[in-house]
């Protein structure tokens, strides 16, 4: 009995401070620190500042990081092993791991890493986790667009090398280079005036080759990646409709049939209490 006890009261416990975790005042509370957090290390970069107030931005960035071990800690707590099958949890815990990490010279890098504290803003705001959920989703759909992508820069980039890389190694010598500018070309900075133009001077006919490729590339290959990352965002949308349809009929399912035993208990007491009154 005691055993028992104890597993009730620390399920109580655990529930009180999921309860605690989960609420708005403390998640609000964990996404300010974060912000203030992210100007600290900002006011960290300017000699200025650091003149001014050095010691005591530092300190508080100690003050903040400790408050975030404790978040942490609390939720670990909180959610026990439910926690380390969370993606978010994961990332919130590396975050902060890297933050503790030693201010030694080998780990100086790791160091410079503390301002990856400021994307916990993602895993506290539910709209910015679904798009970075969608992101993740369209990994795939983007991988094969890429590939594609691929291999129309390896196709032009090979017939640029032929016809221009004699008069124009700089740009088109390899298909190295070949691929580098047709990459300046597709973002279309200074493609005109930088590179085509001056090749038009000599291949007056190198636009037929350099419109067909920006149109292929520019408007029609990397549009793919934005369908695909909607209709990514739209397919988890309707995934989280979904969801949250099932669990409301599950909730009224269970309210239905509490209520349906309430009703035969009673008519089974109003039974009995009519056989009494009938003797």
């Amino acid at each position: 009995m005691a055993n028992t006890s104890d597993m009730v009261s620390e399920t109580g416990f655990r529930a009180r401070l999921r309860a605690f975790v989960e609420c708005a005042p403390f998640r609000h509370t964990i996404l300010a620190l974060i912000a203030v957090n992210a100007v600290i290390l900002g006011l960290e970069t300017s000699a200025r500042a650091m003149a001014a107030m050095g010691p005591e931005l530092i300190l508080l960035d100690h003050i903040i990081l400790w408050i975030f071990v404790g978040e942490i800690i609390l939720r670990i707590i909180a959610h026990g092993r439910n926690f380390f099958r969370d993606p978010w949890g994961l990332f919130d815990l590396f975050v902060v791991a890297i933050a503790l990490a030693p201010a030694s010279e080998e780990f100086s890098v790791l160091r410079a890493l503390r301002v990856l504290r400021v994307l916990r803003i993602i895993s506290g705001v539910p709209r910015l986790r679904r798009v970075v959920g969608a992101l993740l989703h369209a990994v795939p759909g983007i991988g094969a667009i890429g590939l594609l992508l691929g291999l129309v820069f390896y196709v032009f980039a090979v017939i640029a090398t032929k016809l221009f890389g004699a008069e124009f190694p700089q740009w088109f010598g390899t298909i190295g280079e070949s691929m580098y500018s047709l990459f300046q070309i597709m973002t279309l900075e200074s493609w005109s005036m930088g590179i085509v133009r001056p090749v038009m001077e000599t291949f007056p006919q190198a636009w037929a080759f350099f419109v067909p490729f920006i149109i292929v590339s520019s408007f029609t290959v990397l549009n793919l990646f934005i369908a695909i990352i909607v209709d990514s965002l739209q397919t988890l949308h309707a995934e989280e409709e979904d969801r949250t349809v099932e669990k409301v009929e599950t909730i009224i399912d269970a309210d239905t049939r509490l209520v349906s035993q309430e009703i035969q208990a009673l008519r089974g007491e109003i039974r009995d209490l009519k056989d009494r009154l009938g003797k």
